[in-house]
């Protein structure tokens, strides 16, 4: 009976950390419209979130869009159909490529950051501080950083699918003799408004994903040194298998359901 106790106790456990961030996630909600709003806070990570990820987002969509490009080529060549290479391209992208990869360079670097950062407060006791300055550690570093997540990912998304659309056109045309002007017409004319409008939504939720985690590892990391780099580490994991198991249950509602 022993493997069997320590699977019903790892099960448990999942079950009660699925908890524990439910309710994390449902105080944080319940809190972003409640005064005091800290703006300086928002702002900072509107930046950090934001304009300093797009490089590493840029360069994952424009590789991406390459290779993609390359690879359908590839494929459709051998039933003669490499004419479909602008369409695919564009689907690919708009509708899974472009939201998981911007998802999961946020998961890395942001959700790191945001772990790493909280979780060095807990450790120095600054988030004692606040409460004894009578400053809502909720409102001060988790609500900022989930509202400013879910507002500016859905750009990132929507730079980082313009720039993989981008990537597949600039090797279709320079390198595998595709028309410039057929291989964007026929790429604005085989997107649809559903195609954007998931790609958007899924951004928002993998950008609230991705800063939840964040924050909730961070504040229940362990003491230490150890304890700052295990809470950064099972942020990341957490927020990559939640906009994973996040693009499923969206690909399905929009485009199966």
């Amino acid at each position: 009976m022993k493997p069997l106790a320590l699977l019903g106790r790892a099960v448990l456990a999942a079950l009660a950390m699925i908890g524990r961030i439910a309710l994390f996630a449902f105080d944080a909600v319940s809190h972003i419209l409640r005064p005091p709003f800290y703006g300086r806070e928002f702002l900072s990570a509107l930046m950090n979130i934001g304009w300093l990820s797009l490089p590493v987002v840029g360069l994952t969509a424009v590789f991406t869009g390459g290779a993609l490009a390359l690879q359908i080529y590839a494929g459709g060549s051998r039933f003669n159909a490499e004419a479909v290479v602008p369409q695919i391209v564009a689907v690919g992208m708009v509708r899974e490529l472009g939201p998981v990869l911007v998802g999961l360079m946020i998961a890395a670097r942001v959700t790191s950051s945001i772990a790493a950062e909280i979780a060095t407060m807990k450790v120095t006791e600054q988030i004692d501080a606040l409460v004894t300055l009578s400053t809502h550690p909720m409102k001060y570093l988790t609500v900022p950083r989930v509202l400013a997540a879910v507002l500016v990912v859905p750009l990132l998304v929507g730079v980082g699918d313009i720039i993989g659309i981008f990537g597949g056109y600039a090797v279709a045309t320079g390198t595998l003799g595709f028309n410039p002007a057929a291989y964007i017409r026929n790429t604005v004319n085989f997107l649809e408004p559903l195609d954007v409008i998931s790609s958007l939504t899924k951004g928002a939720v993998f950008g609230f994903a991705a800063a939840l985690m964040g924050c909730y590892h961070g504040m229940n990391s362990g003491r230490g040194a150890m304890g700052v780099g295990r809470a950064t580490k099972t942020a990341v994991e957490g927020a990559a298998i939640l906009i994973l198991a996040a693009n499923f249950v969206l690909t399905g509602v929009f485009f199966t359901l």
